[in-house]
Order: C-alpha cells, then sequence, then structure tokens
C-alpha cells in the first residue's frame, strides 16, 4: 500500500507493507502529472514501512527511470535498510537526479528544501 502526497514541485511517497506493480503505477502516474503540469520534480520516498517488494516492482522502476532520466531534481530516500538503500543507488544509473539516502526524515526534508530555495520545515 501506498500513499502519495503532492506539494509544489514534489511528489511525497509513503510505502507501507508490500510494494507491488499496482502501487507503483499508482505512483507512476502521479509523477507524470505532476511532471506534466510542473516540469522536472522533486520525489521524496518514505520506505521504512516497507516490508518487501514484487520483482515487477524492479523492472518498472528500471524501465520508468530511463524514460525519465531528466524528469526529476532530487530525490530523497528515507530507509533504514541496507538492501534497499543499495538498490536506490542502483536505480541512480538511470536518472540524472541527485539522489540522497536518509535514516531521518527531517534531514531528507532539509535537503530537497535546500535545492527548491525553500526555507527548512
Amino acid at each position: 500500500m501506498i500513499v502519495i502526497e503532492h506539494q509544489p514541485k514534489r511528489v511525497e511517497i509513503t510505502v507501507y507493507a508490500e510494494f507491488t506493480l499496482a502501487d507503483y503505477q499508482e505512483f507512476e502516474s502521479a509523477a507524470n502529472d505532476a511532471i506534466q503540469f510542473e516540469g522536472p520534480v522533486d520525489l521524496l520516498f518514505d520506505l521504512r514501512e516497507m516490508a518487501d517488494f514484487t520483482l515487477d516492482v524492479a523492472w518498472e522502476d528500471i524501465v520508468f527511470a530511463r524514460a525519465h532520466a531528466n524528469d526529476f531534481n532530487r530525490i530523497a530516500v528515507l530507509t533504514h535498510s541496507q538492501w534497499v538503500a543499495w538498490s536506490a543507488w542502483l536505480s541512480q544509473m538511470f536518472v540524472r537526479a541527485e539522489m540522497r539516502v536518509f535514516d531521518e526524515e527531517p534531514e531528507a526534508r532539509s535537503w530537497l528544501a535546500e535545492a527548491a530555495g525553500e526555507e527548512p520545515a
């Protein structure tokens, strides 16, 4: 299950339990809408509550990242899992966005706000 929130020039995704292909396609739709109307956006992926993901999600992530190589500015990934951090690093090969992995949400939000010229929350 995922929860998606839209902020100006940012899409925030929180994943709970298993990350399925249907969840990923919901994210893709939200990201495509934001890109269409706002241009390149930032992403905040909160994967701290993700228990697992399906193999088709991993494949879809590669396909989506290659198709949108220039559509993201910064990507912040929140996780406590070294495996997820490694997977995020692997995905970075397909996008030109700056990507960082964070343990704590305030640090991730501060980094995204810094790039957007916002005051940290």
